[in-house]
């Protein structure tokens, strides 16, 4: 399946299967590999075990069986060269946008580790996206997309090389959601951070991605590496003009559809 090599991998998985105790076979038999720098983006019928994936490269949950390395280590929760993104913001009611930009930091380093740079830097990631004069904001006077992206500047504002975002934009608006994907993608091109992201939707997908990756449905496993052809920066709107977008398009439903397909029998 994959395309890459192991010289060049930050994240490799290989033959990695996962059952949870109730006897379900989430995943099995799954090969993935992430090259530095690279952003993949992984989708895949409901429940075929795109976040259990997620999950066991982050070291939330152990692995059962297979293999898997982070920059040439097993996995482990907390460890500070990886970021995880989650769907819902999780963002901490008591702190305000600054406060919950910074506490990712704060908890790797303590709070000597809050410099007036590290201020500097976090003040102008906020800005990047689109919320300054929000600093002293709490979570409760924002909207969800303001919350969403107080979450994308702490992800960001972590120094970690590998960011794991599972489906960080699915409940918000379109335009909310396009907006996102955008500064998403002006961020990871100032960085060039790995980053593996999860979505059901394919637009979003061909739009980040330099290469897809299509999950089977249940028990998952990866069944197609397709690499993304257009060049960066990209506008969506004229990708959505492009003939050769339609067609990428429209190979991944393929795959996708036939494995919905599967699930749902």
């Amino acid at each position: 399946m994959s395309d890459t090599t192991s010289e060049e991998a930050h994240v490799v998985v290989k033959g990695l299967k996962h059952r949870f105790a109730s006897g379900l076979q989430a995943v099995n038999n799954t090969d993935l590999e992430a090259r530095r720098g690279e952003l993949i983006v992984v989708v895949g019928p409901s429940g075929c075990g795109k976040t259990t994936i997620l999950n066991i490269v982050a070291g939330l949950i152990g692995n059962q069986e297979g293999t898997v390395s982070v920059s040439g280590k097993p996995p482990v929760a907390g460890r500070k060269d990886v970021a995880y993104m989650f769907a819902q913001d999780a963002l901490l009611p008591w702190r305000t946008v600054m406060g919950n930009v910074l506490f990712g930091v704060e908890v790797h380093g303590g709070k000597a580790s809050i410099t007036d740079a590290v201020r500097a830097k976090a003040t102008q990631l906020i800005n990047n996206i689109g919320l300054s004069g929000f600093e002293d904001f709490y979570p409760r006077q924002l909207s969800h997309g303001m919350r969403q992206r107080t979450a994308l500047a702490r992800t960001f504002m972590m120094d970690s090389p590998l960011l794991l975002m599972d489906e960080p934009f699915g409940a918000l608006d379109a335009h909310t959601k396009l907006t996102l994907e955008q500064e998403l993608l002006t961020l990871w091109e100032q960085s060039r951070r790995t980053v593996i992201f999860i979505t059901h939707d394919l637009a979003e997908a061909i739009f980040l991605a330099d290469r897809v990756l299509v999950c089977s449905a249940r028990p998952g496993r990866i069944l197609a590496s397709i690499a993304v052809p257009f060049e960066r920066p990209r506008d969506l709107k004229a990708l959505q003009q492009s003939d050769d977008y339609h067609k990428l398009y429209q190979r991944i439903w393929s795959l996708l559809a036939r494995e919905m397909d599967a699930a749902h029998a």
